[in-house]
């Protein structure tokens, strides 16, 4: 994914931003989306004044997988920091595996849904010119059988990889 100046321009990583566990107390597992949210505003928040950039520098905001809960729960979130994250601009992986079309529920697909939509969809639409700047923000959670089964809460963590085509 990172290309060279002989080769013209291409999509690269030009910062990442690691996040910090956040537990909430939800111990739901059936409602990750509310459980990763949190942690996601809050690497996105983190990101962005780490990097003095405004929200709209990015033309795109992805995160993975917060499913239609989650997505709209960030999206309060941000309204609560004062970020200006447009919906549109603000988009979730695991929303865009499926069509609307498809019985899913909330959405959301697990832990490849970063992977397969970055390499399988927005790399390509990049090269096409769709995109320039791109957040990705992968979440993930601290869970198992056991700590659902004792009923333990669920510590999140996202991570944040700012990828520009130069």
């Amino acid at each position: 994914m990172v290309g060279t100046e002989e080769n013209g321009p291409a999509p690269r990583i030009t910062s990442a931003t690691i996040g910090k566990v956040l537990d909430l107390g939800i111990s739901d597992p059936f409602n990750m989306g509310a459980a990763m949210a949190p942690a996601a505003v809050d690497t996105i928040e983190q990101h962005l004044r780490e990097t003095g950039r405004d929200p709209s520098y990015y033309d795109l905001i992805v995160t993975g997988d917060l499913a239609k809960i989650g997505r709209s729960i960030a999206l309060d979130l941000f309204k609560q920091k004062n970020l200006d994250i447009r919906s549109e601009q603000f988009q979730d992986c695991g929303l865009m595996v499926y069509d609307k079309s498809q019985p899913v529920q909330a959405g959301a697909s697990g832990a490849g849904c970063s992977a397969i939509v970055l390499y399988g969809h927005l790399l390509n639409e990049m090269k096409k010119g769709r995109y320039q700047k791109i957040l990705l923000v992968a979440t993930g959670a601290l869970l198992s059988p056991l700590s659902y089964q004792q009923g333990e809460t669920i510590p999140c963590i996202a991570h944040a990889c700012a990828i520009e085509y130069l």
